[in-house]
């Protein structure tokens, strides 16, 4: 689950790391209240505008803006508020802006200069480790980094059966090149924010950047934070968290009914049982000239009720050109699903676009005859080939 920036930012305070004072705000109102707030609490008499959707980038598509009076704070959050952020991890169209982060502006003059580091806390799933990603160059496109300076791209990994050891935590500050109080300051920092990685079951934190500010205090300036789905059961607090507005309506929907489904960009719409087999079915449908529109797996215990629900959700995509349903049946049985399929074609009513359905396993025999005796117009395969077969006439016609 994706966190917004300001979400983020409470959690790694909650843990003990340094990040800049702000408020998130809703309207240009609300906005001016929030840095009149900061000023009183910083001092600080400049403010950062910060869109708040679940992407990165925000900066380049002029989500993110500084302001140096209230006026300007004013200005910028209704220009923000309401717009479509466009940046380089959204779709063409981008995404509604409905909150922005007013924060305090860190970069204040003192007696030494400021720098800005990168760094991310991931799962190594190779190394079977948790792993500190750094660099010494922040503030840009990290993989812009790793492609032209990579000597300046360090890993740290840990062993997750001792930790993070407070010589790594040395190590990271050596290699960004900080000494003095910087150098401790930055001990800290890492400690923490593996810690709240840990503690959160996080499975990515990305800063970027670190800030050193000019009075040598260490600061996690901007973040993104994605906590993994399957642990939010230990966590109610957070997944009280989502955001339902910066997802997909047809993919919220579909988690109400228990089914796994990512929309995509394609025009052949997919009902399969098993993850395996869903990607190996949109590996066939590209390899036979078709793009998958969705990933969608019923699950071992779908009904003919949830069939038909994924029916409908596939149905509202306007790009599907055919609906490939591939079941095998080793936990579900075949005819119930062969039942959902023609449950739905009775209750939504008529549907325009080619249904290519293949059964095997479990009562497959029973499912194919429910379907034949339906009389409706369903394409039966029994092979995979066959199926993809079916997808290619489809897509010629």
């Amino acid at each position: 689950m994706n966190l917004h920036e300001f979400q983020g930012k409470s959690i790694l305070k909650q843990y003990g790391v340094t990040v800049p004072e702000g408020i998130v705000a809703f309207t240009a109102d609300e906005a001016v209240s929030a840095a009149k707030m900061l000023t009183e609490k910083t001092g600080t008499n400049w403010w950062v505008v910060k869109a708040q959707i679940h992407a990165g980038g925000r900066g380049k598509g002029g989500g993110v803006k500084l302001a140096k009076s209230l006026d300007e704070v004013s200005d910028l959050s209704k220009k923000i508020l309401g717009m479509m952020l466009v940046t380089p991890q959204t779709k063409s169209e981008g995404k509604k802006v409905n909150k922005v982060l007013i924060q305090q502006d860190v970069y204040y003059p003192g007696p030494t200069p400021t720098s800005e580091f990168y760094m991310s806390v991931m799962l190594d799933r190779a190394m079977a480790q948790n792993m500190i990603l750094y660099s010494p160059r922040g503030g840009m496109d990290i993989e812009a980094v790793a492609e032209e300076t990579p000597d300046q791209i360090f890993k740290e990994y840990i062993d997750p059966k001792t930790g993070l050891q407070a010589f790594q935590c040395r190590r990271i500050a050596f290699n960004l090149g900080l000494t003095g109080d910087a150098w401790k300051a930055m001990l800290g920092f890492v400690n923490s924010l593996y810690n709240a990685f840990v503690a959160i079951d996080a499975s990515l934190f990305e800063i970027n950047p670190v800030l050193k500010t000019s009075d040598n205090k260490i600061l996690a300036v901007d973040c993104k934070v994605v906590v993994d789905n399957n642990a939010l059961y230990r966590h109610p607090e957070i997944a009280n968290m989502r955001d339902l507005d910066e997802e997909d309506p047809m993919e919220v929907e579909a988690g109400h009914f228990g089914l796994n489904f990512v929309k995509l960009d394609g025009n052949i719409g997919c009902m399969v049982n098993g993850a395996g087999l869903a990607m190996a079915t949109m590996d066939m449908i590209k390899l036979y000239g078709g793009e998958p529109a969705n990933f969608l797996d019923v699950g071992g215990t779908a009904n003919a009720k949830r069939v038909e629900e994924a029916f409908r959700i596939i149905l509202k995509d306007p790009n599907v050109k055919a609906i490939l349903v591939n079941i095998f049946g080793g936990i579900v049985r075949c005819d119930r699903v062969a039942q959902g399929v023609v449950d739905a074609y009775n209750n939504i009513g008529e549907i325009n676009v080619p249904i290519i359905v293949r059964l095997q396993g479990t009562n497959a025999v029973e499912g194919k005859k429910l379907i034949d005796d339906s009389g409706l117009k369903v394409h039966s395969a029994i092979l995979l080939q066959e199926a993809a077969e079916l997808v290619k006439q489809v897509i010629a016609n």
